[in-house]
């Protein structure tokens, strides 16, 4: 559940802050979301913010709002990070371009963390190596069956160039099958076979399937291996799956593929196609 329709409402309507402060801003959002009769124990927290580039005195603020909220006669507890934009005496939760139609939402988020950049994330390149480049994926994504095996395969052939940090972020609602093919995937990793992620890329699935052991067949007929429930349930393969899930939403990755490079994001994916490489 999210609480983003009701809220965007109150701000597009009544947004009135002058020359706002962090706690104003804080303040202002508790008001409009606080005025829902079902919402209760409310918090909201500032995570980081930064200017909007080529946006003169526009802020972009990165918060978490964390709730209550009454559904019926449950109540359940909703985390959610937010975007929204402040300049002066105007808030918003979405800015669109009039004349190229982009919205800097897709555009912006929060700095790269560097204790996001786990060696087990690191999938080629050289730890030290001049730029580093995140990729969030799901393996049935069909954008990303083109994107991740061509990009990858380009950076990899650099490795003093390009350290290669990938994490797997299955779209459940849209392919349930990528939720079984990750963990498996984690599990190849684990064990040590070489070049897991691209072959994950190779493994051919209707998105929609559910039967975890026809996932996994497909996926060990492209990898020559035998894993099966037991090992995708492993205590190692879940943390690292929740750790992916982790900074995909600190990051507040909602799409894939989703890069960053050298910890901003790269809206249009293909920034290491400028660097010069020898």
């Amino acid at each position: 559940m999210s609480l983003m329709p009701k809220l965007s409402t109150i701000l597009l309507l009544s947004a009135s802050l002058f020359g706002a402060s962090d706690a104003e801003v804080v303040s202002f959002l508790k008001k409009g979301i606080a005025g829902n009769p079902n919402v209760s124990n409310l918090q909201i927290e500032i995570n980081s913010k930064k200017s909007l580039p080529a946006m003169n005195d526009w802020q972009v603020y990165f918060v978490t709002i964390e709730a209550d909220v009454k559904q019926g006669n449950e109540s359940r507890r909703i985390n959610q990070k937010s975007t929204y934009f402040v300049n002066g005496n105007i808030i918003a939760p979405e800015l669109v371009n009039l004349k190229s139609g982009e919205r800097y939402n897709d555009m912006v988020a929060p700095d790269f963390s560097n204790s996001f950049y786990s060696k087990e994330n690191l999938v080629s390149g050289e730890a030290n190596a001049t730029h580093k480049v995140a990729i969030f994926s799901d393996p049935l994504c069909p954008f990303c069956r083109r994107y991740v095996p061509e990009a990858l395969a380009y950076m990899e052939k650099y490795p003093k160039t390009f350290a290669v940090y990938y994490y797997h972020l299955p779209l459940a609602g849209l392919h349930p099958a990528a939720v079984t093919l990750t963990k498996a995937a984690i599990v190849a990793e684990q064990n040590g076979t070489k070049d897991a992620v691209l072959k994950l890329y190779k493994v051919d699935i209707n998105g929609n399937e559910k039967d975890e052991k026809k996932i996994l067949s497909a996926f060990n007929k492209v990898f020559g291996t035998k894993i099966d429930s037991e090992d995708i349930r492993r205590t190692s393969v879940v943390k690292q799956f929740e750790f992916d899930q982790k900074v995909a939403q600190s990051m507040m990755v909602a799409g894939t593929p989703t890069v960053f490079f050298n910890g901003q994001k790269d809206s249009s994916k293909n920034k290491y196609k400028e660097i010069k490489v020898k």
